[in-house]
């Protein structure tokens, strides 16, 4: 596989490049060392693809999980407590989990637990590889980078999407690289405010 574009945002890319230069080395090795032909394994099913040959999400995920880990990337998972209560939820969002839970049975509300979990995390730079369904990417870059940057675990997500050339080639409902970055610009220069970089992958 190849990087065909990428685009940084809040100047994730550059932090990056300026404060951990090898971790986008590995980046791009892993990306590099996914066989992409190795990965057309799936049959369509689907009437205009019927019996076509195509790119498996599945095979594709499971490369890149290959790569990234054998370079000592793990997943990471960060926890939290909510409740019906706005106010409340603001008042103990920048608190830890124990602390946020405490406060919300202390204030006579339900403590709910939920966290966010990602794929790849070293040297506090978040990596998700996104061969799911295309809303899986606006819940990446909207929620669950920023759920990791607000919590201190991360500095920049690292988004990784098919280009739609290689997109078309994979089961439908798969997001692709153009699609995601048109929904990332047309929030504005500052949303969301967690550093990210966009990559769009192609054979």
């Amino acid at each position: 596989m190849n990087i065909a574009r990428m685009y940084s945002h809040l100047n994730g890319h550059e932090h990056i490049l300026v404060h951990k230069p090898h971790i986008w080395r590995e980046i791009e090795d892993a990306i590099a060392a996914v066989d992409a032909e190795a990965c057309r394994t799936k049959v369509s099913r689907e009437k205009t693809m019927r019996g076509k040959l195509l790119f498996s999400p599945t095979d594709l995920n499971a490369s890149f999980k290959a790569q990234l880990s054998a370079q000592g990337w793990d997943e990471s998972r960060t926890s939290y407590w909510v409740t019906a209560d706005h106010r409340l939820i603001r008042r103990t969002m920048g608190v830890p989990a124990d602390a946020q839970k405490r406060a919300i049975e202390e204030a006579g509300e339900e403590p709910i637990f939920s966290y966010n979990q990602t794929d790849f995390v070293k040297d506090r730079i978040a990596v998700e590889v996104q061969m799911g369904k295309y809303a899986f990417v606006a819940y990446d870059l909207f929620v669950k980078h920023m759920a990791f940057f607000v919590g201190d675990l991360i500095d920049v997500g690292v988004e990784i999407v098919p280009m739609k050339d290689l997109q078309a080639q994979m089961s439908s409902g798969v997001p692709y690289y153009e699609g995601a970055l048109y929904d990332l610009i047309r929030q504005g220069r500052g949303v969301p405010a967690v550093p990210l970089v966009l990559v769009g992958i192609a054979p």
